[in-house]
């Protein structure tokens, strides 16, 4: 998944986030703007995860996302 494409589109992408991560508060996601780093951390905070954790959490977020995002080409 190419994150730039998330951030760039991220009110379309918060209420996907959202209702996957329903403790992330408006707060939280105004923080992470889309940056997949800062989703992890506040995944983190909020859940209570590890890093490896959450980054599965993601990992998996983005297989069942990806008919939302082009292809990455470089």
């Amino acid at each position: 998944m190419n994150w730039d494409i998330v951030a760039g589109n991220w009110k379309q992408f918060r209420g996907k986030v959202r209702a996957r991560w329903g403790k992330l508060t408006d707060d939280h996601l105004d923080v992470i703007a889309g940056k997949r780093t800062e989703l992890s951390g506040k995944l983190q905070e909020s859940y209570g995860i590890t890093r490896e954790e959450a980054e599965e959490q993601i990992k998996g977020f983005e297989v069942r996302n990806k008919d939302l995002f082009p292809p990455h080409t470089p």
